[in-house]
């Protein structure tokens, strides 16, 4: 049986197929649409607090706010700063659609993690994307934290369960808020569904960007009270103070 009887022409093969680079459209020599340079050139998160993932002078530091009020959350898992590309590729797929920049993101944060888990990083029992409002999951189409947690569960065998978490309010947005007033846009606006199981489990939170800490703080706090025994925090940037942006 012949799906196509009348097509003699060569059959595109996706594995056998050689890739762009979707930063310069160079051949990719990765399996990934990302040749090494562009790859090597990224915003690698080197220097961080090794709690909240804040960009730091040293590694091997706890920012002071982590030291002051340890956060609820065990640990922030990013392999990038929220800098040039990064930043773009982010917002292109964020707010543009353009699923395959975050597929690409997406992957790479899964080898990243995976490192992680070589190097000792216990593995969580299932990845916990951050719901979206409904009035912008409405608007946007897709919940980019939904989607990553996806690719992520594909490539580490690790579950996501989208349904463990709701966003009971639509709450404005967070971008262009103060820390003190995205804590305070956020309070009460999550609950656990009623179907959520979550005494005595390791879970990981997933979404884009961690910038204050303020969203995954309220969820992991609602998690450990609800009996989680340990939440973390696997995102794909980390942005710095604003003090220190560029």
């Amino acid at each position: 049986m012949h799906c196509q009887p009348q097509y003699d022409g060569p059959v595109y093969i996706w594995l056998k197929n050689t890739q762009s680079c979707l930063l310069c459209n160079e051949p990719a020599d990765t399996p990934q649409p990302l040749c090494q340079p562009c790859e090597a050139e990224l915003p690698w998160l080197v220097e961080h607090c090794t709690v909240c993932a804040l960009p730091l002078p040293l590694s091997g530091l706890v920012c002071g706010q982590c030291l002051s009020a340890p956060p609820a959350f065990e640990q922030v898992i990013a392999p990038w700063s929220y800098s040039f590309p990064v930043d773009s590729l982010i917002t292109r797929f964020k707010h543009s659609a353009n699923w395959p920049y975050g597929r690409l993101l997406g992957e790479l944060l899964g080898q990243f993690v995976q490192h992680r888990f070589d190097e000792g990083l216990p593995r969580p029992a299932a990845l916990v994307p951050v719901p979206l409002a409904r009035q912008r999951l409405r608007a946007r189409g897709f919940n980019q934290a939904a989607m990553l947690a996806n690719w992520l569960s594909a490539s580490l065998q690790i579950p996501s369960e989208e349904h463990l978490l709701q966003r009971i309010h639509d709450t404005t947005a967070q971008q262009d808020l103060s820390a003190r007033a995205r804590r305070q846009n956020l309070r009460n606006a999550f609950a656990l569904t009623p179907q959520a199981t979550i005494e005595g489990r390791h879970l990981a939170l997933v979404d884009d960007v961690l910038t204050t800490g303020a969203t995954a703080q309220s969820l992991a706090r609602l998690l450990i009270d609800a009996g989680a025994s340990r939440v973390d925090v696997y995102c794909l940037a980390r942005t710095a103070k604003p003090s220190a942006a560029a």
